[in-house]
C-alpha cells in the first residue's frame, strides 16, 4: 500500500492508521504545487487533493472512505469498534462528526473565502469560523469526559480528531477549559507512531 500525503494536511490522520496497524507500507509526500498539476490529477486524483491510497493499482481517495477501507481491511487492530453494530456505529458517528462537521469549518480559516475582497468581511467569516469551532470542540470535550478515546475506544476516528485539534492551535482556536481535549492530545503525543509519523512528516 501507497499513501499519498501532504504535510499539515488531513491525510496525518491515515499515516497515523497505517502505523498503527503495522503492515507495510510506503508515502509519497506532494506538495501543493504538485497536487494542481495535471499529471497528478490525471493519475492520482482529478481532484487534486490528498489523502490517497494506493493499492495494487487501485486508487481511493476522500478520507473517511480510506479510513473506513483500512478498518475493514485490517481487522485485528480493531479501530473500527469492538465488533458489533453498535460499536462500529459509534466510530463512524464520530467520523463524520470530525470529517463532515469540524473539517469544514476550517474553510474560511483556509482561505475560502478569499473571493469577497475585503478584507474586514473575511475577517468576520473567520471569526465566525472560530466561534463555530469552539463549540464543535466542546462537543469533542464533553464526549472525552470519562473516556480516553472519542469513541469509547481507539478508533480510527481519533487521528482525524488530533489532526483538527493540530490545526485549531495553528489557527488561534480558544480551546481553554477543554481539559479532556487537552488530555486526548497529550495521549496522541505521547503515542510512539504518533511520534515517528510526525517526524517523517515535519522532515
Amino acid at each position: 500500500m501507497k499513501l499519498y500525503y501532504s504535510t499539515g494536511a488531513c491525510s496525518l490522520a491515515d499515516h497515523i492508521v497505517l502505523e498503527w496497524i503495522g503492515t507495510p507500507y510506503e508515502t509519497q509526500r506532494v506538495s501543493r504545487e504538485e497536487r494542481a498539476s495535471a499529471d497528478y490529477k490525471q493519475r492520482i486524483n482529478p481532484a487534486g487533493a490528498v489523502p490517497v491510497l494506493e493499492e495494487d493499482g487501485w486508487l481511493l481517495t476522500q478520507n473517511a472512505a480510506i479510513l473506513n477501507y483500512l478498518a475493514d481491511r485490517f481487522p485485528e487492530a480493531k479501530l473500527g469498534g469492538d465488533g458489533t453494530p453498535e460499536g462500529r456505529a459509534e466510530v463512524n458517528r464520530w467520523l463524520a462528526f470530525v470529517n463532515s462537521d469540524v473539517h469544514p469549518a476550517f474553510k474560511p480559516l483556509f482561505g475560502a473565502t478569499a473571493y469577497l475582497e475585503d478584507k474586514a468581511t473575511i475577517e468576520k467569516t473567520k471569526d465566525a469560523a472560530r466561534k463555530g469551532l469552539r463549540a464543535l470542540f466542546e462537543r469533542a470535550d464533553a464526549q472525552l469526559a470519562g473516556r480516553d478515546w472519542i469513541a469509547g475506544q481507539r478508533s480510527i476516528a481519533d487521528p482525524y480528531l488530533f489532526v483538527t485539534l493540530r490545526w485549531a492551535k495553528g489557527q488561534n482556536i480558544d480551546l481553554g477549559g477543554l481539559d479532556n481535549l487537552a488530555r486526548f492530545v497529550a495521549r496522541m503525543e505521547a503515542d510512539a507512531a504518533v511520534q515517528k509519523v510526525l517526524a517523517e512528516e515535519t522532515a
